[in-house]
């Protein structure tokens, strides 16, 4: 191990060390208590790790509520989201518990099972990134586990700057002109009749039309800025084109040799660059009866850009900043 902050591959710095976990993402930071405070060199490190292998794994830590808040302070502006469920604590409004969102479900008529096979109808359609419908999605999201199950529950990341620079270069030419909106609930998939998660849906409706490839505001990298969960159609194009493009486009986005699985503990962070991986929660935990208790806190982002020095633009439900 080498003794500077540059973090290229399995780097330290100070009693800190980045071990790479996966050819093309992820890698494993230890030497660190993240409760303890970090000094600007340790800061330094960890964010270049983050930008360098798009997200970064820590095991044994001792957070609480404000820490995870604290620790997130150092990179960002934590979000401040306006609505949150019961499991999320009261008083720290930057933290969200992701038990909210498994028990969604049963607020609109289905058991969790059912509700999460219609929102993953088809294999893809469970990728995202965080927040993907806004106007500007966050930079990054920090996830810790109180709770997982002894087996199962793991997830998966993948790097989209890889898989955009795996592309041939006839496809990435034509990729970076291309435009798509991205709309909230596109990849539910609605209960005949009378559906209240439908109605709810078009109640808090948000969209947005995104360059399909984004360049990154920090590293320069394109990035290939698709998922199955919010890409609704690729402007400019037919139903059927678009339809064929996005299989293409998402097969490459989530090809496993772009990936890296995580399996989770007690005490375990994930932090990653939401503007550069998507991620796949888990499937295969439900049936085991063991609770899964996350808290995730998201970081501000910025209006994408597309090769052509294009932002963003708005469609419905969001404005940039305003949460």
């Amino acid at each position: 191990m080498t003794t500077h902050t540059d973090t290229a591959d399995g780097t330290a710095a100070g009693g800190l060390e980045v071990r790479p976990v996966a050819g093309h993402i992820g890698a494993e930071i230890t030497g660190v208590d993240l409760a303890a405070g970090l000094d600007e060199t340790a800061v330094a490190a960890i964010r270049a790790a983050v930008l360098r292998w798009k997200v970064v794994f820590f095991r044994g830590q001792r957070l609480d509520h404000a820490g995870h808040v604290a620790f997130a302070r150092r990179f960002g502006e934590p979000v401040v989201l306006r609505r949150r469920g019961g499991a999320s604590p009261p008083d720290v409004p930057e933290v969200e518990t992701t038990a909210d969102r498994l028990e969604l479900g049963g607020r609109f008529g289905m058991d969790h099972d059912e509700w999460l096979r219609r929102r993953r109808h088809s294999l893809l359609r469970g990728w995202h990134c965080d927040h993907g419908a806004r106007i500007d999605p966050p930079a990054a999201t920090i996830l810790r586990a109180e709770s997982v199950p002894p087996y199962g529950g793991d997830t998966t990341w993948s790097n989209l700057a890889a898989a955009y620079a795996g592309l041939s270069a006839p496809v990435r030419a034509f990729a970076d002109t291309l435009r798509a909106e991205h709309r909230l609930g596109v990849g539910y998939q609605p209960r005949p009749g009378d559906d209240a998660y439908v109605r709810h849906l078009l109640e808090r409706q948000i969209a947005t039309v995104h360059p399909l490839v984004r360049v990154h505001p920090e590293t320069g990298e394109r990035v290939l800025f698709v998922n199955g969960y919010y890409v609704e159609q690729i402007e400019d194009v037919s139903r059927a084109e678009s339809q064929a493009l996005l299989e293409i486009l998402l097969e490459q986005a989530v090809r496993p040799e772009y990936t890296v699985r995580f399996r989770w503990e007690p005490g375990s962070v994930a932090f990653w660059d939401n503007r550069a991986t998507v991620h796949l929660a888990p499937a295969d935990n439900a049936h085991l009866g063991v609770p899964r208790i996350m808290h995730r806190v998201m970081l501000h982002g910025e209006v994408p850009v597309g090769v052509d020095g294009r932002p963003s633009e708005p469609v419905t439900g969001s404005e940039p900043g305003r949460w």
